[in-house]
């Protein structure tokens, strides 16, 4: 059966539905057939229809049924296991290098100080001013505690770092290149073939925030010859609110004497965890980064949600998100320019991630009104409201909707 041909014109909510050949995909999600218009899916994704009886059988089989001996039947190896399924699907990673447990805060605090260990000798630790405020906490933190210095890069809180703005403060010193592959303020994609083969000419590793990224864009870890990446699962791959995180380690990272290992010395992470033993030396492999009890329960969602980006592909799901973004930018210069509001996203879409940021003065009242009628997008400072759209669960009406009670809310009263 041939795939419907996409409508020329972006606005079209009803052709752009009836054209989308990942439609049904939507009534796969809890409350997809309410009115709540759900702009902010990069915040945190609807759970799946079947992850709520996934859950009860849960409790009452493997729980309730095995109690311990679920640890040696599953639930131990359940971190590479979702890792591999993870890098399979969206990180163009292969098995061996993605593990999942803690949180991003966690698991970005153990990769940096891993990285900075790997480069003795040097200083420095370079990311944009820009980036999530936790990646920036934490390089500050790890530069107070080992005595280096963080290279901010200043970059157009609209766009992100570029490839001359990166070696411009490269040098022998930079031990660490710290970049979200997705802006979170504005969604700007970066390059990140590019900049990782900046950062390794001047010596440095990179390690990349995927928490835009997974699941919404294709990533091509392997290819790019990245050291290490983090990302979260609640966002586009739906784990649910404090799902656990994962984490990427290059395979030559993880062999010979100079393996890279992290800070937090737990019992998972321990090449015999069972042995109970006086000193600690770490596992063979991924599993190195590990520290504590693998987050069995919050694991499942995140399982149900592989089950569907496996079925449906990383291409899909990246042509839906551009499709729907591209609505957002030709409604807001169509309907929303009149009022004062600007784009704070790139504009081609090929550089843009899953969601778009507009900016007006009002926009965090806005913001405010719009959530107390069933409208939710979210808000960063400074003005801007992001949209963020889930491939999988947003349908092009909803988007319409959304864009209509934004402009609603800007229009002065009569």
């Amino acid at each position: 059966m041939p795939e419907p041909t996409p409508p020329s014109d972006p606005t079209d909510a009803r052709a752009l539905d009836a054209a989308d050949p990942l439609a049904a995909c939507r009534d796969r999600f809890v409350g997809a057939e309410q009115p709540l218009v759900y702009l902010d899916g990069n915040s945190l994704g609807r759970p799946l229809r079947v992850t709520g009886p996934r859950l009860a059988a849960f409790v009452d089989q493997e729980w309730g049924g095995r109690l311990i001996r679920g640890w040696d039947e599953q639930w131990m190896e359940l971190p590479t296991l979702l890792g591999d399924r993870i890098g399979a699907a969206c990180l163009g990673a292969a098995p061996g290098q993605t593990v999942v447990g803690d949180s991003t805060t966690v698991l970005l605090y153990k990769a940096m100080r891993a990285a900075v260990a790997a480069r003795p000798g040097r200083h420095e630790i370079v990311m944009d001013s820009d980036n999530f405020p936790t990646d920036r906490y934490l390089a500050a933190g790890v530069a107070a505690e080992l005595g280096l210095r963080v290279r901010w890069i200043d970059v157009d809180p609209a766009a992100g770092v570029t490839a001359d703005q990166l070696a411009a403060v490269l040098g022998p010193d930079t031990a660490l290149v710290a970049l979200s592959h997705v802006a979170y303020r504005s969604a700007w994609i970066a390059d990140g073939p590019a900049l990782t083969a900046l950062a390794h000419e001047a010596g440095a590793l990179v390690l990349w925030d995927l928490s835009h990224s997974v699941g919404s864009v294709p990533l091509a870890l392997d290819a790019w010859g990245a050291d290490l990446a983090v990302g979260c699962t609640y966002k586009y791959l739906n784990g649910g609110p404090g799902a656990p995180a994962f984490v990427y380690v290059a395979a030559r990272h993880l062999e010979g004497p100079d393996a890279l290992t992290q800070p937090v010395r737990g019992w998972i992470g321990h090449a015999e965890p069972f042995r109970m033993g006086p000193d600690w030396a770490p596992a063979a492999g991924v599993r190195r980064m590990l520290s504590g009890t693998p987050p069995v329960v919050g694991m499942l969602a995140l399982a149900d949600m592989l089950d569907l980006l496996e079925e449906v592909g990383m291409t899909a799901v990246r042509a839906k998100s551009e499709a729907l973004t591209r609505m957002v930018v030709a409604l807001a210069d169509a309907e929303l320019g009149e009022h004062g509001v600007e784009l704070a996203s790139p504009r081609e879409a090929h550089l843009r991630g899953g969601h778009v940021t507009l900016r007006h003065p009002a926009m965090q009242e806005v913001t405010r009104r719009l959530w107390a009628r069933d409208v939710v997008p979210d808000y960063r400072d400074p003005g801007g409201l992001r949209l963020g759209l889930s491939p999988l669960s947003t349908s092009f009406a909803e988007v319409r909707a959304g864009m209509d009670a934004i402009a609603e809310e800007l229009a002065p009263p009569r």
